[in-house]
Order: C-alpha cells, then structure tokens, then sequence
C-alpha cells in the first residue's frame, strides 16, 4: 500500500535475523517501501554494517525493546516525527525458553509472554492508534503452529502463540471501523537459528512428519507476509505456513 506520492513505511521488528530479516529484504524490493528494521539491542558498527550490506537500498534501523511499552511507545513516535506516518507493521520479534511445564520457572514463562504476546501487544497499541486516525494500516503477526495445536516443552511459547491468535481476530475487528487490517502467519517448521538447535535425529523425525517432507525457508513465510500486506480484502486471519503439517 502506498502514501500520497511518499514511500510507505513499513516497521518489522525483529528482523535482524530469520524470518524478520527475509520479510526486511523482500519488502524493501518494493520501491514503493521504506523498511525500518527493529533490533531489541544496540548494534555494533560492524553488525549494522553487515545488516546494510545485504540490501539493494536504504533501509533504517530503530532500536527498542518491544516488551517495553515506553520503548513501543517512543518508536512508533520516532517514525511519526520522522516520516509522518506509519503503514505497515509487522510483528515479529519472538524468543524461546524451551522447557517441559513441570520443570519451568515462572521466571522464564513470563518473559517469553512478555516478548512474544506483550511485545505484540504493545507495538499494535501504539501503531493501531496512528493507523486509524489517517484510516488505512496494515498490521500482520507472527504467530506459530504450536498457537493452533501446541507443542511439548513449549508451554511458554505455545501460549503465547495462540494469544497472538485471540488478539489479530480483536485487533482485525477494532481496526475495520477505521479502514486497518490485521492478519497473523502461523509458521511450522521453519529454518531459521531456532530450529537449527535441533538435532539430526529430531530433524529427520518431523521431515517424515510434514506432508511435504522439508522444513520451510524464511522466504517462503516473507512471501506470505507480503501477500497479506497487499490483499486489500483479508483482514482477521491467520494464515499456516507449515508443509501441510496442521492438515
């Protein structure tokens, strides 16, 4: 979606890795986009100049901890001071702390919910509010298959996850009144440095599992993204991105 004569800006926080990272690159070959990566941390100058290098054009990069909602707070307004508006937001920054239930702390169930569902949560308030005061936004989530149908030693995750399911479908139906969409992926097995924590035997165990026998690419759920960002009449879905897995 575009602008009047000026660039849409589309914010991706997480993104300087895996999924958020692909979703940076696809989108920022529109010339149409000015891509805003997020970083939960600083980067050193070698680690943003890596990051730029990997782009045919200029991106930015805005720092912020999105389990914060100052930091939500604060960098949404540093687009409106800077470019005035705000388009596209896609939430993806996430973590894991995988454990069985029994065996996790309080400690780590929260911080995954702060990250993943608060951080969501925090990011779409302050996005939502700019969106429908200019009538037009679109925002897309990252959820998981381990939302729809959980996953062991994911209880942290999982219910975080499926949280950012309730709140796309309440975000799609608040936004609608004033012209904003909401719309959430749902990736399976993916290759990204989480999965590649996995070992050989687990690997092969869910590649005979998924329908069609491999794990998916980050490029594949970014492609994905993109089409919910451009399909003017999808709003409150969430779509699977998984090789058939939750057939």
């Amino acid at each position: 979606m575009t602008t009047t004569n000026d660039k849409s800006t589309v914010l991706i926080t997480g993104a300087t890795k895996g999924i958020g990272l692909a979703t940076a690159k696809r989108l920022a070959k529109n010339s149409n986009n000015l891509v805003i990566i997020n970083s939960h941390r600083e980067l050193s100058d070698d680690e943003v100049k890596d990051l730029k290098s990997q782009f045919d054009t200029e991106i930015e990069i805005l720092i912020g901890d999105v389990s914060k909602e100052e930091d939500a707070e604060s960098m949404v307004n540093q687009i409106l001071d800077e470019h005035d508006h705000l388009d596209v937001l896609v939430n993806n920054a996430g973590i894991t702390k995988d454990k069985l239930l029994t065996r996790m702390s309080e400690e780590d169930f929260k911080a995954v919910l702060d990250t993943n569902l608060v951080g969501t949560f925090n990011m779409t308030k302050y996005a939502l509010k700019t969106m429908q005061k200019k009538r037009a936004g679109v925002i897309v989530n990252t959820s998981s298959i381990s939302g729809l149908h959980g996953n062991m030693g994911q209880a942290n995750y999982s219910a975080s996850k499926s949280g950012i399911v309730g709140l796309t479908k309440t975000t799609a139906q608040e936004g609608s009144l004033r012209g904003v969409r909401c719309n959430a992926v749902a990736p399976g097995m993916i290759k990204t440095d989480m999965t590649a924590k996995l070992s050989d035997k687990i690997i092969s165990k869910w590649e005979d599992t998924i329908p069609l026998h491999r794990f998916g690419n980050a490029e594949e759920v970014a492609e994905t993204i993109e089409f919910l960002i451009n399909n003017q009449y999808i709003t409150g879905q969430v779509i699977t991105v998984d090789g058939g897995l939750t057939m």
